[in-house]
């Protein structure tokens, strides 16, 4: 009991040298990371949650539609990944000037940033909308089962980048504010909003079309539309109390050359990270596909319940990310320090539960995505059930991973977590997924075997990135970063 009560008190989390001062209670530090993680994790697991809704629905068209729609999901994400450097940028800066008390300086920031999106979305759509069957031939589409599907679902969800990528920018700022309740809200009503559609146009319902795939698609652009609404009008209330972050007309909206180094001090290296790991990811994604369509509709099931375990870790970890700039802002660093690894305390027992869930669990949480009875969805069912069981050992060691890179990722040191994130996802995993499908699956024989042998190196990827995130976190360096 006495070693349970170190690890998980504050006064064991924070080495004597590294101490400014007195440190909060358990309790109080506990209670401080609790109020805006929990927001944040109910909003990360309500998206996978309607993710995984949307994957059902449309795996009632079928499990060719489920691979359809899994093949556009990195093509999407590579485009996207410019908008999520400039938000790391923002929770980064915004979460600094929260702490430093100079809330004009954040204000400005944000509008920087909606007027720096805006421009890069006109680029965006110029690139992805022409090229979206490219994309889906690249990604692994196959002639007369995915691809048609996939390049239509595509070019719908490009229409949405403008509402999605502004979304996200706004989203990014209230977070590094700890304003995790309002972005819960806006995507609650977002996904269900997309959850309603997705009933009424996926398979038709009264007076809607039955659209299959192309239902999900416009389903998903409404919602977006809707979480769009409500973010904007979440900044338009400059006297209401409390309210750190506002937009107004008034406000110069001039781009601000210190204000864009600022974001840009955190924004360059993760973009270096995000284009890395989607290419990483686009690869690896790549590799599955070429397996054939069952075997990556088997894989896009087992991905779906991996997600859950990053949304839990990505929740908790916005929470690290806000608190970890908000208290070096302060200039207590040993404060960011406690924060961060209460955050993996919570991550670490999230971990655990998930991991009993999704391993006890795996038959009936596959049967959710299988209707049709015949021979391929039972072959689907049976791998996609072998996958679970890595899925359920990847847990603790994804969510660490997750919740330590975004409390590096608020201190400001993304460029090691870019490095970090080069080295695991775009060399190590599709290297040793190639070599997993050429060389020990073919020496087993087993075709199934391949698939499973790639998500034994993925595994050996997350290992090594919890890994090397906790050594940088533990260490320290971190603590002195200017922005």
């Amino acid at each position: 009991m006495v070693g349970f009560g170190r690890f998980f008190g504050a006064e064991g989390m924070v080495p004597q040298s590294m101490r400014r001062g007195e440190l909060p209670g358990t309790r109080e530090a506990y209670r401080t990371v609790t109020r805006i993680a929990v927001p944040s994790v109910l909003e990360m697991a309500l998206m996978s949650t309607i993710s995984m809704a949307d994957t059902a629905m449309v795996s009632t068209v079928g499990t060719d539609a489920i691979a359809a729609v899994g093949l556009v999901t990195q093509p999407r994400l590579l485009l996207l990944c410019i908008f999520v450097a400039l938000n790391t940028g923002v929770t980064a800066i915004v979460a600094r000037r929260r702490g430093e008390g100079r809330r004009a300086d954040a204000n400005l920031t944000l509008r920087n940033a909606i007027v720096v999106a805006l421009i890069l979305i006109a680029a965006i759509m110029l690139l992805g909308y022409p090229l979206s069957e490219r994309f889906m031939r690249l990604a692994g589409g196959e002639e007369g089962r995915t691809l048609e599907d996939a390049t239509a679902y595509f070019r719908i969800l490009m229409l949405s980048v403008p509402v999605n990528a502004l979304s996200m920018c706004i989203c990014a700022a209230q977070r590094g504010v700890g304003n995790t309740k309002l972005t819960f809200y806006v995507n609650l009503a977002s996904n269900l909003v997309n959850v309603v559609f997705n009933a009424l146009l996926i398979n038709g319902i009264g007076p809607f079309p039955r659209l299959g795939v192309r239902g999900a698609a416009i389903a998903t652009v409404i919602g977006l539309c809707v979480g769009f609404v409500l973010s904007v009008l979440s900044l338009f209330h400059r006297d209401r109390a409390g309210a750190f972050l506002s937009l107004s007309f008034r406000d110069s909206w001039r781009l601000d050359g210190e204000t864009l180094r600022s974001v840009s001090k955190v924004g360059k290296s993760a973009l270096l990270e995000q284009i890395c790991i989607r290419l990483g990811f686009f690869a690896y994604a790549r590799i599955v596909a070429g397996l054939g369509t069952d075997p990556y509709a088997a894989h896009n099931i087992a991905m779906q319940f991996l997600s859950i375990s990053f949304s839990f870790g990505d929740g908790i970890g916005i929470a690290g990310t806000s608190l970890v700039g908000q208290s070096l802002g302060r200039g207590r660093p040993d404060h960011a320090h406690l924060y961060g690894k209460i955050a993996q305390r919570f991550a670490l027992i999230a971990a655990l539960c998930l991991a009993a869930v999704v391993i006890s669990l795996r038959g009936p949480l596959v049967g959710l995505f299988i209707y049709e009875d015949t021979a391929n969805a039972a072959y689907v069912r049976a791998l996609a059930t072998r996958l679970m069981i890595i899925v359920g050992i990847m847990q603790p060691f994804q969510t660490s991973a997750v919740v330590n890179s975004g409390a590096l990722r608020g201190a400001g040191d993304t460029f090691y977590v870019a490095m970090v994130m080069t080295l695991t996802v775009v060399v190590m995993r599709p290297l040793l997924s190639l070599l997993a499908i050429y060389v020990v699956g073919t020496r087993l024989g087993y075709g199934e075997m391949a698939l499973v042998g790639v998500w034994c190196m993925a595994l050996i990827d997350m290992i090594t990135r919890m890994a090397l995130m906790l050594r940088r976190y533990n260490g320290g360096k971190w603590h002195a970063i200017r922005l």
